[in-house]
C-alpha cells in the first residue's frame, strides 16, 4: 500500500502519517522505519520541530535521516513513513545549486532521481510519504519560489499517480481524495 499525504504548513500531515503506521494499521511488533529527508542545522526552531516530531513517535521505530530516498526505500525492511518530499526536493536542488543556475544545468540530474525515488516507491511494499501543498498560494515572485513549487508539485503529481491513496490533511481534518478505506 502506497499512502501520500498531503497538505500545508502545520496542517497535521506529519501526525496522519504517522497515526498511519500504528496499530491497528501495523501490528505492535512490525518495526517501522522513519526516513527524515530533512537539512540536519543548528537553527532552534528547526530542533524543536525535529525533537517534537521524535517525541510522538513510538521507540520501536528506526530513523533514517538522509537525503537519498531512494536508497533509503530500497533498504528499508517492513513499513516505511518518508517525511517530507517537501525537504527532500529542496536538498536535490541545494546540491544541484539549482537555485541560480540554468535549468538545462539540472534538470535531466534532478528527473533521474525523482526516476529513482518513483521506483523505489513502487517496490516498497508499505509506505507513507508526506509532502506539502504547493498550489493553493501565489506564484512566488522569486526564482527559487517559483522553482520549488512547480518541481514540488509535478513531484506530487507523479506520485500521487501511482498511489493507492492519497490524504489532503487541512486545519488537522483528513480528507481521502483518492482510493480509501
Amino acid at each position: 500500500m502506497r499512502l501520500l499525504v498531503t497538505g500545508g504548513v502545520r496542517s497535521g500531515k506529519s501526525r496522519h502519517a504517522e497515526g498511519l503506521l500504528l496499530p491497528p494499521h501495523v501490528g505492535p511488533d512490525i518495526p517501522v522505519t522513519y526516513l527524515a529527508t530533512g537539512p540536519q542545522s543548528d537553527d532552534a526552531d528547526w530542533r524543536a520541530r525535529i525533537d517534537a516530531h521524535r517525541s510522538r513517535r513510538p521507540a520501536t521505530w528506526r530513523t533514517v535521516e538522509s537525503t537519498d530516498a531512494a536508497s533509503s526505500l530500497w533498504d528499508a525492511d517492513g513499513p516505511v513513513l518518508l517525511d517530507c518530499l517537501g525537504t527532500w526536493l529542496t536538498a536535490q536542488l541545494d546540491e544541484m545549486e539549482a537555485w541560480e543556475a540554468p535549468e538545462s544545468h539540472w534538470t535531466e540530474a534532478l528527473d533521474e532521481r525523482i526516476t529513482d525515488l518513483e521506483a523505489a516507491w513502487l517496490a516498497t511494499d508499505q509506505v507513507v510519504a508526506v509532502t506539502n501543498e504547493v498550489g493553493w498560494g501565489v506564484v512566488s515572485e522569486h526564482r527559487s519560489g517559483r522553482i520549488f513549487a512547480d518541481r514540488l508539485g509535478w513531484l506530487n503529481q507523479r506520485l500521487a499517480a501511482s498511489a493507492d491513496r492519497v490524504d489532503l490533511v487541512v486545519a488537522g481534518q483528513v480528507l481521502t481524495i483518492k482510493g480509501g478505506a
